[in-house]
C-alpha cells in the first residue's frame, strides 16, 4: 500500500508509506496525535456504501468513496481541503455524498478489503485514492489522487475541476414533477411537492422527517413525495414561483397536488410558511393539510405523523 507522503514504519506491521520517485520533497504530516480521526475503523464499507447510494438516488448525486486510513497524512490533506475550500465544499454538497472508506489493518487484516476488491483493488493505487459511482453503484472512475497535487498540498483548481467533470447532469424540474403526477395517478395518490435546495438545514429535516421507515410506511399510503431543488434542477426556482404564488419566500416549502396539477394546499399557515413545522401553530398547520387531503387515514396513523415532528424530549 502506498502513502504519498514519506517511507514510514507502522506499529504491528500495519502499512508501508512508499516514496513515488517523481514526486518532490514535501513538508512532514503533522504527528498523529496532532489530528483527528478521520476513518471510521469500525464501519462497514459495504453498509457505508448501500446508505449513500440510497441518498444519492434521492438527490441525483454521484457517489464519491475516499479509500485512506487515520495514519495517512495526504487522506487528512484532501479531507481539509473538501472542507476548507469553499468552491469545492459547495461541489460536494451539491453534488456528492462523500463516504470515507477505511482500509487500515486491524487485528493483521486489511479492513474493508472486500469492498477494495470489489472496485478493482483501487488502493493499489497509493492514498488516498478516489472512487465515483453514479446513483445506480455503476463505477464512472477511479482517480489516483497524485494527479491532483501540486508540491506539498493538493492543488484547489485540479481537485474542482475533477468533480465538475464528474458531477451528475442537472434534471429538469417538470419533467420531476411530471413524472410524479403519472406515478401519483397510477396509484391513486396525490403528490407531496417540497422545495428545497442542499444548503437548507430545514429542507434536510423536512426530507429526513419524510423518509423516516414509520412516517414513510404511512405517509406513502397516500401521497407520493416528490422533492425540487431549487438550486439544482433546472426550472426549479420557476416552479416554484408558480406553485406557490411568489418567487420569493422560504424553504422548505410545500405543495399537495391532485394527479391532474390541481394545488389543493400547501405549507402557507395562519403565519406565512411552515417550512418544516416544530412549532405548535405549524404542527397544527401540516396535521391539518394532512386532515384535508388525505381524509382515509386512520387516527392512529395520524398520531404517528404528528408524533414524529415533536421535538425530542430532553
Amino acid at each position: 500500500m502506498q502513502c504519498k507522503t514519506m517511507r514510514r514504519t507502522m506499529p504491528m506491521m500495519l502499512f508501508c508509506c512508499v516514496l513515488m520517485s517523481n514526486r518532490p520533497a514535501v513538508a512532514a504530516a503533522p504527528p498523529k496525535d496532532a489530528r483527528a480521526d478521520i476513518y471510521d475503523k469500525t464501519a462497514d464499507g459495504n453498509k457505508q456504501i448501500a446508505d449513500a447510494l440510497i441518498k444519492a438516488k434521492r438527490a441525483n448525486k454521484r457517489v464519491l468513496m475516499q479509500f485512506g486510513a487515520n495514519w495517512c497524512g495526504w487522506c487528512h490533506k484532501l479531507h481539509d481541503l473538501f472542507k476548507k475550500d469553499r468552491k469545492i465544499a459547495k461541489a460536494l454538497m451539491y453534488d456528492y455524498e462523500v463516504v470515507l472508506i477505511d482500509v487500515d489493518r486491524i487485528d493483521g487484516k486489511q479492513h474493508n478489503v472486500k469492498v477494495n476488491e470489489r472496485y478493482g483493488n483501487p488502493t493499489k493505487l497509493g492514498l488516498p485514492v478516489l472512487v465515483v459511482l453514479d446513483a445506480d453503484g455503476k463505477q464512472l472512475i477511479t482517480q489516483e489522487t497524485g494527479a491532483l497535487e501540486d508540491g506539498d498540498h493538493h492543488d484547489p483548481a485540479k481537485v474542482l475541476a475533477f468533480l465538475e467533470k464528474w458531477k451528475p447532469k442537472p434534471l429538469s424540474a417538470d419533467h420531476v414533477l411530471t413524472e410524479a403526477l403519472g406515478r401519483a395517478k397510477k396509484e391513486s395518490k396525490k403528490a407531496f411537492v417540497y422545495f428545497s435546495a442542499p444548503w437548507c438545514g430545514w429542507c434536510h429535516r423536512l426530507e429526513e422527517y419524510l423518509y423516516r421507515r414509520e412516517i414513510a410506511e404511512i405517509f406513502n399510503q397516500v401521497y407520493t413525495p416528490v422533492k425540487i431543488d431549487v438550486d439544482r434542477m433546472t426550472g426549479g426556482k420557476a416552479l416554484k414561483a408558480k406553485l406557490s404564488g411568489s418567487a420569493n419566500g422560504g424553504i422548505p416549502f410545500f405543495v399537495v397536488l391532485e394527479p391532474d396539477g390541481t394545488k389543493v394546499a400547501d405549507s402557507n399557515g395562519a403565519k406565512g410558511n411552515i417550512g418544516f413545522p416544530v412549532e405548535p401553530h405549524e404542527i397544527a398547520h401540516f396535521m391539518k393539510v394532512v386532515r384535508q387531503t388525505a381524509p382515509g387515514l386512520s387516527a392512529e396513523q395520524r398520531a404517528v405523523l404528528a408524533k414524529g415532528l415533536e421535538p425530542p424530549k430532553k
